[in-house]
């Protein structure tokens, strides 16, 4: 067998995964905290999912539907198992702590104050049984200052910290953007927490409180107009599709299409105005440098328009790209789906019944996988209570007390 740089000698590939054996108890529901468990649970963490009796909110977010659950809950459950806990009641919380004896992490985004009024707040009731756990806390403003107590959704954040306020176009006004890009957001973030956590416990034996919010990482987000604001105490303004710090940085119409086209440094603006023509911009003081041509860009804007609308749009993307200048036309999400580049990139991951996105962070001796679909509504109650110690009697009872029902209760 040839051996490559991507499988190198004597590291066999280990289809378990580099978190196998990391045992992950997921209380959240919506996005950030399911997608966090998520990405643990596609690198091998063993991940039972714990939904209140009403079930996750998100089995209800469609159409599209896939079976009984929404798309939306479809995208961000998968390769976990699933059982219903009423942590309202004693016996609830009572299974809950049965199943923290062996776990790692918990995960978990209740409004603030709850998991402290059940008596199972990290500091005051956790951390001291179990001293190894890692606890990630998702929230909307994080566990201190004086708006801690208020809940928080992706838009009402990107709203709140800023981001809607540099998004968009003046004609239009400040707009959320099109993705949940907050919540995804913190979810990742708490990925990078918990494994700080997991990384700093082989040294320590100590789990922690891993603190994130929608709130600190929506401020995380704001680069560059963080660093603008506070070099220059300018506040920023909406810029289309435009950078603040660099041009030409855009969208333009060619023929055929809208391209964007970034040129990033002053090698890919005399390449990018070769490919259109126009080498005398690259000696013109307005435009020599990157500084001049973002002081000078509705004149040089108005420069390379014209040039623009006269070249068909995929074959200027392919000219520009050919030269070394990112371009691309602005495709659509079943365009890049159906890509031969996402195909060969292994970013769309199929298994009966379920087809969703591939994993993005791609290790050579322990890849992640797709090995099962999301799980139906409590559809594991059986076997995670079993191997919690749970005989078949205790089981049966726990169901039909509703402490851990099987069939998902009506909101009232």
């Amino acid at each position: 067998m040839t051996e490559t740089r991507e499988n190198p000698p004597n590291q066999r590939s280990d289809a378990r995964g580099a978190l196998h054996g990391l045992k992950v108890l997921d209380l959240s529901r919506v996005l950030a905290g399911p997608f966090a468990a998520q990405i643990l649970a596609d690198h091998g963490a063993a991940v039972t999912k714990i939904e209140p009796p009403q079930g996750d909110e998100t089995r209800e977010l469609g159409p599209p539907f896939v079976g009984d659950s929404a798309a939306y809950f479809q995208g961000l459950n998968r390769n976990k198992r699933a059982i219903s806990l009423d942590l309202s009641e004693p016996g609830g919380r009572e299974v809950l702590l049965t199943l923290l004896a062996d776990a790692d992490v918990l995960v978990e985004n209740f409004l603030p104050g709850t998991m402290k009024r059940w008596g199972l707040d990290y500091s005051s009731a956790l951390q001291q049984r179990f001293p190894r756990l890692i606890y990630c806390r998702i929230s909307g403003f994080g566990g201190s200052g004086p708006l801690s107590a208020m809940p928080g959704y992706d838009a009402v954040l990107q709203a709140f910290c800023g981001l809607m306020s540099i998004n968009g176009h003046r004609e239009s006004g400040p707009t959320r953007i099109g993705i949940p890009i907050v919540d995804t957001a913190v979810g990742l973030s708490s990925v990078v927490g918990i494994l700080l956590a997991v990384a700093e416990r082989a040294h320590s034996g100590l789990g922690q409180l891993v603190d994130t919010s929608l709130f600190d990482t929506a401020l995380g987000l704001l680069h560059p107009h963080s660093a603008n604001w506070f070099a220059s105490a300018n506040t920023p303004v909406l810029t289309g599709n435009a950078h603040p710090n660099i041009s030409p940085y855009d969208t333009f119409a060619a023929a055929r299409g809208d391209v964007f086209i970034g040129v990033v440094n002053d090698g890919q603006f005399k390449r990018f105005c070769n490919v259109i023509g126009r080498v005398n911009l690259v000696t013109d003081a307005r435009f020599v440098t990157n500084r001049a041509r973002v002081e000078n860009r509705a004149t040089l804007r108005a420069e390379i328009e014209p040039v623009l609308r006269d070249i068909d749009a995929t074959e200027l993307c392919r000219r520009l790209t050919e030269a070394g200048v990112s371009a691309s036309r602005i495709n659509s999400v079943a365009d890049v789906f159906q890509h031969p580049h996402t195909l060969a990139r292994e970013m769309i991951a199929e298994l009966p019944g379920y087809l969703g996105v591939g994993i993005p962070v791609k290790l050579s001796r322990t890849p992640g996988s797709v090995r099962t679909a999301p799980p139906g509504f409590a559809a594991d109650t059986e076997s995670v209570l079993r191997e919690a110690g749970y005989d078949t009697d205790a089981t049966r009872a726990l169901i039909a007390s509703g402490i851990a029902p099987k069939q998902r209760r009506k909101k009232t």
